[in-house]
């Protein structure tokens, strides 16, 4: 039930710094899925496309370091009971393994993670999506500075790598993460993203018998008791949109990211009365005119985040939906 969710209460710091950032909210409240209304709920999980584009804004806008920066702001606790559970054993290696083990309270259950103690040397690493389209470095950033500073927290040591590894290819200067991890040795296009410490798997940790029991306890019970806010319908656009990102309609693409046959796709749609042409043209129709009115986008890049070949494409779908150019669109709103 929880694949391809992530816990609203997560998007509420990425949502947050995307507005500061200077995103528009109307173009955030485009994205299918993405409903701001519910970032307090706890026990509530929206579709995790939904959250990785609006990380995708915020890599696009943001500038180098934004990702850091959100693990920066997000104070000890804004993500509920799992920021706690970095001090549920006695030393820093058992109580990560416990982290990682509920790692769905604040992440899609698709994105894994180990734990590898190895002589003096202890790993976290980080296992996503590896597909090249899929790496948004803001997110990569952001998820290993998260982890160093709540493992600083919970160890009361300013602790620092001996290595990192990044997926993502190697940006044209990186002085902020060298700034943000403390070490120079930073190696990008890694299968996982990773940090190594040096005789850190054994660091005592500020941990409490009782708290820990009742923290693990609870986290269980969150496990156990999340529900999905989107329905079908919802979860569908929001696949949608994340293939036209990729630049492809393709209803095949949309299925294996459902996890389902393109047959069952038609025949839901056919149970709602509608087909699979009429879910894309609705998508395309409502991520264009959120394009239109909320960025400066040249048409051929609005063209291509609907994924069309050229904005010729864009200019006759358009007429068809509003009867009016999109450049006119764009001038009256």
């Amino acid at each position: 039930m929880l694949e391809g969710t992530v816990p609203a209460r997560t998007a509420a710091p990425i949502y947050s710094t995307a507005v500061r950032i200077g995103i528009p909210r109307d173009l955030l409240h485009g994205i299918p899925g993405l409903n701001v209304s519910l970032f307090g709920e706890e026990l509530i999980r929206i579709p995790s496309g939904a959250v990785g584009q609006a990380w995708r804004l915020i890599d696009e806008m943001g500038g180098a370091g934004v990702g850091p920066a959100i693990s920066a702001a997000a104070d000890h606790g804004c993500f509920g009971v799992w920021d706690y559970l970095f001090t549920t054993a006695p030393t820093l290696a058992a109580s990560l393994r416990t982290v990682h083990e509920f790692r769905p309270l604040v992440a899609s259950p698709a994105v894994g993670g180990a734990i590898i103690v190895d002589g003096g040397l202890l790993t976290v690493r980080e296992i996503a999506n590896p597909l090249p389209e899929t790496i948004i470095p803001a997110r990569e950033e952001f998820t290993l500075s998260l982890m160093l500073h709540r493992m600083r927290h919970a160890t009361g040591v300013p602790l620092v790598p001996v290595r990192v590894l990044l997926t993502q290819d190697a940006p044209s200067g990186h002085e902020h993460l060298v700034e943000v991890f403390g070490t120079r040795r930073i190696e990008f296009g890694a299968p996982y993203a990773e940090m190594t410490f040096l005789d850190a798997a054994d660091l005592p940790t500020d941990s409490d018998p009782h708290q820990a029991r009742v923290h693990r306890h609870y986290a269980e019970m969150l496990m156990s008791s999340f529900r999905v806010a989107a329905d079908w319908s919802s979860t569908l656009r929001v696949a949608i949109h994340e293939a036209m990102l990729q630049g492809v309609t393709d209803l095949r693409w949309v299925a294996d990211r459902l996890a389902v046959s393109p047959r069952t796709i038609q025949r839901r749609l056919q149970e709602q009365g509608t087909t699979w042409q009429d879910e894309l043209e609705t998508v395309r129709y409502e991520h264009a005119v959120n394009l239109l009115r909320n960025t400066d986008l040249p048409l051929s890049s609005v063209a291509a985040r609907l994924g069309y070949s050229d904005a010729r494409t864009l200019r006759r779908s358009f007429h068809r939906w509003k009867g009016l150019p999109p450049s006119h669109f764009r001038r009256d709103h």
